[in-house]
């Protein structure tokens, strides 16, 4: 039997970081518990709202965040605030699928297309990888706002 996974993410600002992943995977901050929004409504702002109406202190309402797949496929992304620095290379990862389906250059030109889209959104490149078939598709590799490593791929 498989289980459903979430993602969890240390973080010194969750809610910055939740939104930067939320562009990059197509996500949405679902909601806070019991409050019916109506589709053009900030879901962030709903959870200043909710957040100061049950009395969490200003200085703790950055203190996690979250986004969800509105399809309800993809796994729930976690963003828990902690007060350490990143020190090492992550042990885990995320491959993010930005050309699928594609080979060669046209995959290379996918993944260029989608890099510059996130450092648009204040991620940093770090290297390509160029194709060697048959075991290597070619990836790029970056890092979120925080300096976590993940890889178009």
């Amino acid at each position: 039997m498989s289980r459903d996974i979430q993602v969890t993410f240390d973080a010194h600002d969750p809610r910055a970081l939740s939104t930067f992943w939320r562009d990059v995977l197509g996500y949405i901050h679902p909601g806070p518990p019991g409050v019916d929004l109506p589709a053009d409504a900030d879901p962030l702002a709903a959870w200043d709202e909710f957040l100061a109406r049950i009395g969490v202190p200003p200085e703790q309402r950055n203190s996690r965040s979250a986004i969800e797949d509105p399809q309800g496929r993809g796994p729930r992304v976690f963003f828990q605030q902690v007060p350490e620095d990143k020190v090492a290379k992550n042990r885990v990862h995320l491959d993010v699928r930005a050309a699928p389906g594609l080979e060669g250059q046209d995959r290379m030109a996918a993944l260029e297309a989608e890099s510059d889209r996130l450092v648009g959104l204040g991620a940093t490149r770090l290297r390509r990888q160029e194709p060697a078939p048959p075991m290597e598709a070619g990836f790029i590799v970056m890092t979120d706002p925080e300096g976590n490593e993940f890889c178009l791929d």
